[in-house]
């Protein structure tokens, strides 16, 4: 136990100071580079402490929208961690129960009437609650004992419902789009593919990360022990209604959190849970603050690409992550094929 312990910090010490070098190198890389030995001036002038000058500006532009990036992967693969928890599916993500497509049909409809861009975020805020709480409420009534609640179930239910309403609110997503102004198509594009070029600080989505971490670190052993006896966790001392509602909750806010920020961006909460579980194990007292750990270092550096690749035109970063992570997802499956017997 105590060497597991040790393990464990030593893992998280060694992602958190990667994660710090990321956000540092990608506050600095750009059509204009800050130099090392500017740097120090340029965190002076951060900080108020002296003055940077252009690179000052430079430094928290870049870093505020790193920032919103790490948030926004860290999220998202947090959010993919519990998702495949409550599901029992390695292949679900954070968007697999349509939620982000609720988000999208509440922030399209507000950028087709031209609103300011906190109705935007407002939007697809609401958009993603509506759609989960559509979506609870369904589960509940169908399912009866089902994969909400304590007794056995059959999650796939949940997760056909989920596809069901996706597929709902996708089609009024493409209705929006046929119907929209060449002036406002562009924003809408690219707000469904992901893109965090408006992003900049914000409080309240690392609040809410903040939160979820802390609730998933408290219920990390009761998702070892349902995954590992899951037909009998009840009789373990697990609550196992309560958890899967937990569970179903907690994803679901820090999808729409994410969504708000930087719209759907795809294969950050399939792939970094998986790569983290190959490379950690599959506790889940690890896994859990790990995945969120990666999962924000690596949308900061697909964004850090998104906007230095074909410098100065910015491309949306759910297109990078889309091209990285589907050969690294595909490469998982073929491994996980190898090791069945």
């Amino acid at each position: 136990m105590i060497h597991n312990a040790s393990r464990q910090r030593t893992v998280l010490a060694l992602l958190l100071s990667a994660a710090l070098l990321v956000l540092l190198g990608s506050s600095m890389v750009g059509s204009v580079s800050i130099p090392l030995a500017g740097l120090p001036a340029a965190l002076g002038g951060l900080v108020g402490s002296g003055e940077g000058g252009m690179a000052a500006t430079l430094l928290d532009l870049r870093l505020g929208r790193a920032c919103a990036a790490f948030v926004t992967g860290a999220a998202l693969a947090l959010a993919g961690v519990m998702m495949q928890a409550l599901l029992r599916n390695p292949l679900a993500d954070p968007y697999v129960l349509g939620i982000s497509s609720g988000a999208a049909v509440g922030a399209l409809a507000a950028l087709l009437g031209g609103a300011a861009l906190w109705v935007v975020d407002l939007g697809a805020l609401g958009g993603a609650v509506a759609v989960s709480a559509v979506l609870y409420l369904l589960a509940r009534r169908d399912l009866g004992g089902g994969a909400l609640r304590d007794a056995p179930a059959d999650p796939n239910t949940l997760l056909l419902t989920g596809v069901i309403l996706g597929a709902a609110c996708m089609a009024l997503v493409t209705l929006m789009l046929s119907i929209a102004p060449e002036s406002r198509l562009r924003g809408m594009v690219f707000w469904m593919v992901g893109d965090l070029s408006g992003a900049g600080w914000r409080v309240l989505p690392w609040l809410i990360l903040a939160g979820a971490l802390l609730f998933a670190l408290r219920i990390a052993r009761q998702l070892n022990v349902m995954a590992l006896h899951a037909d009998s966790a009840a009789t373990l001392g697990v609550d196992v209604g309560r958890l899967r509602r937990s569970l179903f909750i907690c994803s679901g806010i820090l999808t729409a959190s994410a969504v708000t920020t930087a719209g759907s961006i795809g294969f950050v909460g399939l792939i970094v849970p998986h790569a983290c579980r190959h490379a950690f194990g599959p506790d889940h007292r690890l896994l859990l603050p790990a995945a969120a750990i990666t999962g924000g270092a690596f949308l900061v550096l697909a964004d850090t690409l998104a906007r230095t690749v074909l410098a100065p035109q910015q491309l949306p970063v759910g297109v990078l992550t889309s091209l990285i992570g589907v050969p690294v997802f595909l490469f998982q499956l073929h491994q996980l094929k190898l090791r069945r017997p």
